[in-house]
């Protein structure tokens, strides 16, 4: 299929069914006790700093693992990947001095995953499998001070941030990924950024792709870190009309829902949702069983709250099996439609309607 197809092929199922993310990276990395060595690879070999933990450079040092997982992920039920590419930028790559991969580290994630797709996609046609790049939320924020003594300080400006988003999703767009997915945001302005690049290279003529935006909740307050609250959150970013909105990480399914019913009550398009494995427990693992998030998510989906449901940090395979199961044959979501007003947002959301 070419891009454009399965683009179309992407919106069609969505209309259809409740589409299924993969899960963690972080975790299942972790499992496989990987050395320096294994993070070097030849090509860095003699770098100079540490490279350990540094998942996104396993794109281009081990592509074998890389490519186990999207295969993990495929065939647990995911009808889409991300790219292993969520601190695949010059800002969140400067603590590895390894600002000049950047490029080849998002090619590499982004033709890994499209070439685990393509043999999913030729092996089981009526399950197509689709690519999201994955977009971090960068080490550095613009929103917040960097130094409590002087409440104007930051460690970067809103150009910087968008020049390591514009490099991060032409190379993204580049190695054929179907839609991008800004993740895991805690500062919606470092998102405003990303969405202007992506904007920006479209203008250019690079072709349009769906963007998926999923913002963090950091703790029961109901707030993003930089303080929105979960609709004002959505009236920043919905001038970009994406093909979906939703929350991801910091809680598990049991603290997420009522913040997802909330999205789900005032977003015109898609709302997904991929929480983790629970809370973390005192050695900071993740208890929840796969079938315990496959019994949260079944009933987000039951309910009609959501269009996409997948894991974030502690999910496995084995969590995505369950939630795949779980949802299979529920209706997804249906898109609202929205009365016409005047939407803005500071930490609060502000509306105001016709009459």
């Amino acid at each position: 299929m070419t891009r454009a197809e399965r683009i179309a092929a992407l919106h069609a199922a969505a209309r259809e069914r409740v589409i299924v993310l993969d899960g963690s990276w972080g975790a299942m990395i972790q499992k496989r006790s990987l050395t320096e060595a294994d993070f070097r690879g030849t090509r860095f070999a003699d770098h100079t700093v540490g490279l350990k933990g540094n998942n996104d450079i396993l794109c281009l040092t081990r592509p074998d693992i890389v490519t186990e997982l999207h295969d993990a992920y495929y065939g647990a039920g995911a009808d889409i990947s991300e790219t292993n590419t969520f601190s695949s930028t010059v800002i969140a790559q400067a603590d590895y001095e390894l600002q000049g991969a950047v490029r080849d580290l998002n090619l590499a994630g982004a033709r890994l995953a499209r070439e685990a797709a393509d043999r999913w996609t030729a092996k089981e046609p009526h399950k197509p499998r689709f690519v999201a790049g994955a977009i971090g939320p960068l080490n550095r924020m613009l929103s917040m001070s960097s130094d409590v003594n002087d409440p104007g300080a930051r460690l970067v400006t809103f150009e910087q941030v968008y020049d390591a988003y514009r490099e991060q999703v032409i190379a993204l767009h580049d190695g054929g990924v179907d839609l991008f997915l800004i993740e895991t945001i805690t500062d919606t302005l470092n998102c405003k950024a990303a969405i202007k690049a992506i904007l920006d290279i479209q203008d250019e003529g690079y072709e349009a792709l769906p963007i998926w935006i999923s913002g963090t909740i950091t703790d029961r307050s109901g707030r993003t870190l930089s303080g929105q609250t979960v609709e004002a959150f959505w009236n920043s970013v919905r001038h970009a009309k994406p093909f979906a909105i939703g929350l991801n990480c910091a809680l598990g399914a049991e603290l997420m829902r009522p913040h997802i019913a909330e999205l789900s009550r005032i977003a015109d398009t898609l709302v997904s949702a991929y929480p983790n494995a629970g809370l973390p427990n005192a050695m900071g693992e993740y208890d929840e069983q796969p079938h315990q998030t496959g019994h949260f998510l079944h009933e987000w989906a039951e309910h009609g709250l959501v269009n996409i449901l997948g894991g974030c940090c502690g999910t496995t395979p084995d969590h995505i099996a369950h939630v795949a199961d779980s949802v299979k044959g529920l209706k997804p979501r249906v898109v609202p439609e929205r009365p016409t007003a005047m939407r803005l947002a500071g930490l609060e959301p502000f509306e105001l309607a016709e009459g």
